[in-house]
């Protein structure tokens, strides 16, 4: 039985002082809920305030976004050891505001995976169609070619140590969600094509999230869905009650 994943993006917000807040009135919330992982992912800012607040709970923490550089002459980026060092567990890779607003390719997704598995840090890599393409019909195909294009040259023993996400970019703050039927359905896709690269019991395996504005009112149906294994959480996840009542239906 694959276990979820229920992560919390943060995106840019909570300061430091609020991140501490957060987390000591989130704890107790969720405590003894260990049939799924449950992950925060926080600005780089709040990521030694967020570990040090998690300190003794069953909350992980992760970063939002990782340079595939493990040094060098590249201003504002954090590297995979930097982060490792100061507690970090997980790392968001790809995420489509990543890819819209900053220029990520598929071809950097891939380094900055490989480079955050070669530095033990667990990844959440992030995939999905736009709108003009779910519309055209070849959803499949998109997720398909990014699946094969973000794994690259990753073997399948760093395999255990990523999670995919699945986020069609049209949900993703706009308040619209793929119904249980069309996430269950992509993320089974992505599935099948894990199943062509690294076998049955690696497709098996695999936890495969879906992060498409996934909120308290919705996350119990959406995780009812056999190929969906957990959730990436936006907006709901600034919220203790909302995220918890979401970590409640992972569980």
């Amino acid at each position: 039985m694959r276990k979820n994943v229920i992560a919390g993006n943060w995106k840019m917000n909570m300061t430091p002082s609020e991140t501490k807040a957060f987390i000591t009135d989130l704890a107790p919330m969720v405590k003894g809920m260990d049939k799924c992982d449950i992950v925060l992912c926080v600005p780089f800012v709040d990521i030694a305030t967020a570990v040090e607040a998690a300190k003794g709970t069953n909350i992980h923490v992760g970063a939002e976004n990782v340079h595939f550089a493990e040094s060098g002459a590249y201003t504002g980026e954090i590297s995979a050891a930097m982060l490792k060092e100061i507690g970090t567990e997980y790392v968001v890779i790809g995420h489509s505001e990543r890819r819209q607003y900053f220029g990520e390719t598929d071809a950097t997704v891939n380094l900055r995976t490989k480079t955050a598995l070669k530095a033990g840090l667990k990844v959440i890599l992030c995939l999905g169609e736009v709108k003009e393409q779910r519309l055209a019909g070849i959803t499949d195909e998109v997720v398909s070619m990014q699946t094969k294009l973000d794994l690259a040259e990753v073997s399948a023993e760093d395999l255990k140590n990523v999670i995919i996400a699945y986020e069609p970019v049209w949900a993703i703050g706009t308040g619209l969600t793929a119904t249980p039927e069309q996430a269950d359905e992509t993320c089974g896709v992505i599935r099948a094509t894990i199943a062509k690269l690294y076998g049955a019991q690696a497709a098996e395996d695999i936890t495969i999230q879906y992060g498409g504005s996934m909120n308290d009112g919705n996350a119990k149906e959406l995780l009812a869905k056999v190929n969906v294994d957990g959730g990436l959480i936006g907006g709901a996840s600034l919220k203790t009650d909302k995220f918890t009542t979401i970590v409640k239906a992972a569980n």
